[in-house]
């Protein structure tokens, strides 16, 4: 079983925002897969189901981004998921708009929610896909910039990378992490 996250903020508050592509790419592969993300445990909002002959559970957390890693271990734990099966998305400042990257592991970087997930798992070892919010303008304040509505030109170009995770999920799942990584990074 996988567990794939969605790191964000609560919706809809922060819907449309850069930091809530976790959510975003979550949404869609509800929608794709009927996978109604209604259920409530652990500090966060779930569902069960199956995409690509993988038995799944994707998963907001409800924390607010910097305590991610409160809910998700929780999730872990109960059910009883290894950090190789645990899979995170989340926005990246640090990649151009509208494109991912795929990793097996690595540490948190800058971001708080991944320092959140990275200190409750107590490992850097488990897959992620980093969804690109990044500028080519200098940003003064970053969590204005994270947090704040985008335009629907900007949400278009945000929505590429979206569109990219999804992909990217699905691809790790058919075909195993290294085989995406190659195929799509």
């Amino acid at each position: 079983m996988y567990l794939i996250v969605g790191l964000g903020n609560p919706e809809p508050e922060y819907s449309k925002t850069r930091h809530n592509m976790g959510f975003d790419v979550i949404n869609k592969l509800s929608e794709k897969y009927n996978i109604d993300i209604k259920k409530e445990k652990f500090d966060g909002i779930y569902g069960n189901g199956t995409i690509e002959n993988q038995k799944v559970i994707l998963l907001k957390p409800q924390t607010y981004m910097n305590l991610s890693g409160e809910s998700i271990i929780q999730y872990a734990n109960f059910y009883k998921v290894d950090p190789e099966e645990i899979l995170i998305i989340y926005d990246d400042i640090d990649i151009e708009t509208g494109t991912i990257k795929i990793r097996k592991k690595g540490g948190a970087g800058t971001h708080n929610g991944m320092k959140s997930v990275v200190n409750e798992l107590n490992t850097v070892d488990f897959p992620r896909i980093r969804v690109g919010t990044g500028s080519k303008e200098k940003v003064n304040n970053l969590i204005d910039y994270v947090i704040s509505k985008v335009s629907e030109e900007e949400y278009e170009r945000l929505e590429e990378g979206i569109e990219k995770a999804v992909e990217a999920v699905i691809e790790i799942l058919k075909i195993g992490i290294d085989n995406a990584m190659n195929k799509l990074n």
